[in-house]
Protein backbone atom coordinates (compact mmCIF):
# COMPACT_ATOMS: atom_id res chain seq x y z
CA UNK A 1 0.00 0.00 0.00
CA UNK A 2 1.49 3.45 -0.91
CA UNK A 3 1.09 6.02 1.30
CA UNK A 4 1.63 10.02 1.05
CA UNK A 5 4.08 10.40 3.35
CA UNK A 6 4.37 14.47 3.02
CA UNK A 7 1.06 15.04 3.02
CA UNK A 8 0.44 12.96 6.61
CA UNK A 9 3.48 15.02 7.99
CA UNK A 10 1.72 18.18 6.86
CA UNK A 11 -1.45 16.76 8.33
CA UNK A 12 0.21 15.56 11.33
CA UNK A 13 1.66 19.79 11.64
CA UNK A 14 -1.44 20.65 11.30
CA UNK A 15 -3.13 18.65 13.95
CA UNK A 16 -0.46 19.47 16.59
CA UNK A 17 -0.95 23.29 16.15
CA UNK A 18 -4.97 22.39 16.38
CA UNK A 19 -5.37 20.31 18.66
CA UNK A 20 -7.93 20.07 21.85
CA UNK A 21 -6.51 16.82 23.21
CA UNK A 22 -3.33 14.96 23.30
CA UNK A 23 -6.05 11.89 21.86
CA UNK A 24 -5.34 13.52 18.54
CA UNK A 25 -2.37 13.06 17.72
CA UNK A 26 -2.10 9.41 18.42
CA UNK A 27 -3.72 7.85 15.63
CA UNK A 28 0.01 9.63 13.35
CA UNK A 29 1.97 7.06 15.58
CA UNK A 30 3.09 4.03 15.24
CA UNK A 31 3.08 1.40 18.35
CA UNK A 32 7.14 1.43 18.22
CA UNK A 33 7.25 5.26 18.00
CA UNK A 34 10.93 6.54 19.02
CA UNK A 35 10.89 10.58 19.20
CA UNK A 36 14.46 11.78 19.86
CA UNK A 37 14.58 16.22 21.17
CA UNK A 38 18.18 17.33 20.85
CA UNK A 39 19.23 19.42 23.51
CA UNK A 40 18.07 22.97 22.69
CA UNK A 41 17.24 25.84 25.52
CA UNK A 42 14.41 23.97 26.95
CA UNK A 43 15.41 20.30 26.88
CA UNK A 44 18.77 20.80 27.81
CA UNK A 45 19.93 16.54 27.40
CA UNK A 46 18.43 14.86 24.50
CA UNK A 47 15.02 13.36 25.81
CA UNK A 48 14.12 9.71 23.95
CA UNK A 49 10.33 9.11 24.23
CA UNK A 50 7.77 5.96 23.38
CA UNK A 51 4.30 6.65 22.91
CA UNK A 52 3.29 7.40 26.66
CA UNK A 53 6.39 9.66 26.68
CA UNK A 54 5.07 11.17 24.12
CA UNK A 55 0.95 11.60 25.62
CA UNK A 56 3.11 12.76 28.67
CA UNK A 57 5.23 15.57 26.93
CA UNK A 58 2.05 16.49 24.82
CA UNK A 59 -0.10 16.84 27.89
CA UNK A 60 2.27 19.02 29.50
CA UNK A 61 3.13 20.74 26.47
CA UNK A 62 -1.10 22.33 26.28
CA UNK A 63 -0.36 23.39 30.36
CA UNK A 64 2.34 25.56 29.31
CA UNK A 65 1.34 27.16 26.06
CA UNK A 66 -1.94 28.63 25.12
CA UNK A 67 -1.28 28.33 21.68
CA UNK A 68 1.46 27.14 18.69
CA UNK A 69 1.54 28.07 15.41
CA UNK A 70 3.97 26.17 13.02
CA UNK A 71 4.98 28.06 9.44
CA UNK A 72 6.46 25.50 7.62
CA UNK A 73 9.06 27.13 5.42
CA UNK A 74 10.30 23.99 3.63
CA UNK A 75 9.75 20.21 2.98
CA UNK A 76 11.41 17.54 1.42
CA UNK A 77 11.10 13.63 1.20
CA UNK A 78 13.52 11.35 1.05
CA UNK A 79 13.13 7.38 1.00
CA UNK A 80 10.53 6.69 3.68
CA UNK A 81 11.61 10.31 5.84
CA UNK A 82 9.73 13.22 5.52
CA UNK A 83 11.99 16.49 6.68
CA UNK A 84 10.14 19.67 8.12
CA UNK A 85 11.34 23.07 8.66
CA UNK A 86 9.31 25.47 10.30
CA UNK A 87 8.82 28.15 12.41
CA UNK A 88 7.15 27.40 15.60
CA UNK A 89 5.30 30.25 18.00
CA UNK A 90 3.82 29.47 21.38
CA UNK A 91 1.67 31.73 23.26
CA UNK A 92 2.69 31.21 26.79
CA UNK A 93 0.21 30.14 29.34
CA UNK A 94 2.88 30.65 32.13
CA UNK A 95 5.82 32.81 32.58
CA UNK A 96 8.94 31.50 30.91
CA UNK A 97 12.09 33.32 31.13
CA UNK A 98 11.73 37.03 30.39
CA UNK A 99 8.36 36.36 28.61
CA UNK A 100 5.06 36.71 30.56
CA UNK A 101 1.77 34.55 30.04
CA UNK A 102 0.63 35.91 26.81
CA UNK A 103 3.89 36.57 25.55
CA UNK A 104 5.49 34.93 22.41
CA UNK A 105 8.74 32.81 21.93
CA UNK A 106 9.71 31.39 18.83
CA UNK A 107 11.98 28.88 17.20
CA UNK A 108 13.60 27.55 14.11
CA UNK A 109 12.38 23.63 13.79
CA UNK A 110 14.07 21.20 11.51
CA UNK A 111 11.31 18.01 12.02
CA UNK A 112 13.03 13.91 10.58
CA UNK A 113 9.68 11.83 10.63
CA UNK A 114 10.33 8.20 9.25
CA UNK A 115 7.53 6.37 8.66
CA UNK A 116 6.42 2.80 8.35
CA UNK A 117 3.20 1.54 6.99
CA UNK A 118 2.14 5.47 6.82
CA UNK A 119 2.54 5.73 10.80
CA UNK A 120 5.70 7.81 11.87
CA UNK A 121 7.92 5.20 13.86
CA UNK A 122 10.88 7.44 14.59
CA UNK A 123 11.14 11.39 15.05
CA UNK A 124 14.07 13.80 15.29
CA UNK A 125 13.66 16.91 16.62
CA UNK A 126 16.41 20.03 16.72
CA UNK A 127 14.68 23.12 18.07
CA UNK A 128 16.63 26.54 17.78
CA UNK A 129 14.66 28.65 20.29
CA UNK A 130 15.14 32.54 20.06
CA UNK A 131 16.61 33.71 23.17
CA UNK A 132 14.33 34.01 26.51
Amino acid sequence: MEHDIKAIAHKFIHTLQNRTSTDELIPFYHPDIEQIEFPNAITRTTAIRNLDDLKAASERGQQVMQKEEYKVTRSYVFDNTVIIEAIWTGTLAIPLGSIPIGGQMQANFAQFYDFKDGLIIRQRNYDCFQPF
